[in-house]
């Protein structure tokens, strides 16, 4: 089931502005490393407070991946999350008050792990919610969902209930498809995925899941093609991931969630015909990855959320003395913090993190930009001391300075204004 799942999203990454060669550095990168023992690494999720959870991996002689918590202070003390008895893990999401679920291999089936509820000290105390399959996606109210085999040998959309392993919600998938999975769960319980008709295939279908289980699911359509998935949902109910086009080209979309089929195609970037949007976080931020084709090889990429096709290949947006190669932005947190998988000459394949590099003293929401977001902190702290409850010290960007909110302070953010733009 754990490769049967690894399979299917795997096809779902492979099945104006420019880019230029000196562009500005915007993002510092950090190499967030493995497990002993293992030569590579992948995350899967980020939260807002930038804990990161995904896989330590080998390729060879024989696939095995240990579920892992990575280090928040970036010194390599990565934690391993561990399994169900057996000998296979993977961490597919964290939400904000630090929870973790993902899949894991119980000792007496080792090739169909469950959907896990780690331990995130490493202390071995998992979860095992009771079905053959992976929970995907936490939302912070502790709604999970994935994928599971039911009765019938149908593997189909899941909202696993905590307090009774016997009684999760099957959430069904659409006409003329047999299976389903659930990708994202947002944190007021929009559930979206997709339907399948067998695995290893490209035939699936972009769906909005009724968390209910009475089968009133949404068909999210496509860009004019065949076939969909969707990948993502933010808390303002966005939804992003790929479709084909009426080309057969397919492209990183941004989906109608009523499913009257008003999808926005976010265009592409230097010629390539295979995009897909694997994230959106609720500043509408959208990344994900593009190629020539399904088989070349990949760039991390932020896309345009208008669909005017002003894209950004995020490898020039980083110090390319650096030596890195991103080839695949997974997810983006609501801070501009972008977790991405790539590598570089000297290393196996890894896990990186990009920061956004603060553009200017008045980015007080370190996000690359000075903007009215940065206004509006600096105008809730205007004319406060520190003898004030409204004091904010950083806010006192004037040089040198002076213990007060002013019009020095207005200036140096006028200064910095809209520098960097995303």
């Amino acid at each position: 089931m754990r490769k049967e799942s690894a399979f299917i999203w795997i096809a779902l990454l492979t099945a104006s502005i420019p880019s230029p060669a000196a562009a500005a550095i915007r993002y510092n990168v950090t190499d967030l490393g493995t497990l002993p023992g293992y030569e590579s690494s992948r995350a899967w999720s980020i939260n807002n407070k930038g804990q990161i959870v995904g896989e330590a991996f080998n390729s060879s002689p024989l696939y095995n991946n240990r579920a892992v918590l990575f280090d928040p202070n970036r010194d390599g003390n990565n934690i391993d999350l561990g399994t169900l008895g057996g000998e296979n893990s993977w961490a597919a999401s964290i939400n904000n008050n630090g929870q973790i679920v993902g899949g894991a291999d119980f000792i007496d089936f080792q090739q169909s792990p469950q959907p896990t509820i780690f331990d995130s000290k490493g202390g071995g105390n998992n979860i095992g919610l009771g079905k053959k399959g992976p929970a995907w996606s936490i939302n912070d109210h502790g709604q999970i969902v994935g994928g599971a085999v039911n009765s019938f040998g149908y593997e189909r959309a899941i909202l696993f209930h905590l307090n009774d392993v016997n009684n999760h919600t099957e959430l069904g998938t659409l006409n003329g498809f047999n299976h389903s999975n659930a990708y994202s769960i947002n944190n007021i319980g929009q559930i979206v995925g997709f339907a399948f008709i067998e695995p290893y295939t490209r035939k699936f279908r972009a769906v909005r899941f009724d968390p209910s289980g009475q089968g009133n699911n949404i068909d999210l359509g496509t860009l004019g093609g065949e076939y969909s998935a969707a990948i993502s949902i933010n808390d303002y109910g966005r939804i992003v991931g790929r479709a084909d086009t009426a080309t057969g080209s397919c492209h990183a979309v941004l989906f109608d969630p009523n499913g009257i089929g008003n999808n926005v195609d976010l265009g592409t970037l230097d010629g390539c015909n295979f995009l897909v949007a694997t994230s959106i976080n609720n500043s509408g931020q959208i990344v994900g990855q593009a190629s020539k084709d399904a088989s070349s090889g990949f760039r991390a990429v932020m896309f345009d959320p208008t669909g005017n096709g002003n894209n950004v290949d995020l490898n020039d947006l980083i110090d390319p003395t650096r030596g890195y190669s991103l080839s695949n932005a997974i997810r983006i947190n609501d801070n501009g913090w972008i977790v991405c998988w790539g590598g570089n000459s000297s290393f196996y394949y890894t896990t990186l993190l990009l920061t956004p590099v603060p553009a200017g003293p008045a980015d007080f929401q370190l996000d690359g930009t000075v903007n009215l977001e940065d206004y509006a902190i600096l105008t809730a702290a205007w004319r406060s001391t520190p003898a004030d409850d409204n004091w904010n010290p950083f806010c006192d960007i004037s040089d040198p300075k002076d213990n007060i909110i002013d019009e020095r302070d207005l200036a140096v953010l006028a200064g910095n204004y809209l520098v960097n733009p995303p």
